[in-house]
């Protein structure tokens, strides 16, 4: 198996590992069991657990805003642009085994005692501020709109997680709309 087969096959294990029972509860040796991989192998490629965190962090992200643009370009009109992300919420919190934002999850265990995990959980929201901007550009809104539907979409995502409900993208969407509404007076 060549190195980029060996890489995907701990990043899955360490992906649905990580994200359904926590980083710290899971070891390199359950990885390793799980990926089929041997410990030095998984150890070549990941010298330390922190490095394998913040790959699986990189990929997830690359992948969560692919599909939320897949789901946001079925749209043309500029507001149901911006409404399509809470619709992609309402998908995601619905989908089994959702736990929650990966990156506030892993922000919350070990973004205090590890700068890389924290600086790719800033990352990941600074991205999906950045992709609001553009949005909400597009529809000629006012700039600071866009930091008010990240709020709106972050708060759906803790509650979503904590509350094992998609429920709370509805509601995060229905009050993005209420502030498109506002925001164009």
């Amino acid at each position: 198996m060549d190195g980029a087969d060996a890489r995907e096959q701990a990043l899955d294990a360490a992906e649905r590992l990580f994200y359904a029972r926590g980083i710290q509860t899971v070891g390199m040796d359950e990885i390793r069991g799980a990926s089929g991989l041997s410990l030095k192998r998984l150890y070549q490629l990941f010298p330390a657990k922190d490095l394998l965190v913040e790959a699986y962090l990189e990929r997830r992200d690359v992948a969560w805003r692919r599909r939320l643009a897949d789901r946001v370009d079925r749209h043309t009109e500029a507001d149901e642009r911006i409404l399509a992300v809470f619709d992609h919420l309402y998908a995601w919190f619905g989908e089994p085994g959702f736990r929650g934002c990966a990156w506030i999850n892993s922000y919350g265990e070990l973004g205090a005692t590890s700068p890389g995990i924290a600086a790719q959980a800033r990352a990941h929201k600074k991205a999906f501020m950045a992709y609001l901007d553009t949005l909400v550009a597009a529809a000629g809104l006012p700039a600071g709109t866009a930091g008010q539907l990240q709020l709106l979409a972050e708060g759906a995502m803790v509650m979503a997680g904590i509350f094992e409900t998609p429920e709370p993208a509805l509601q995060a969407r229905e009050a993005a709309s209420v502030l498109l509404k506002a925001a164009r007076r």
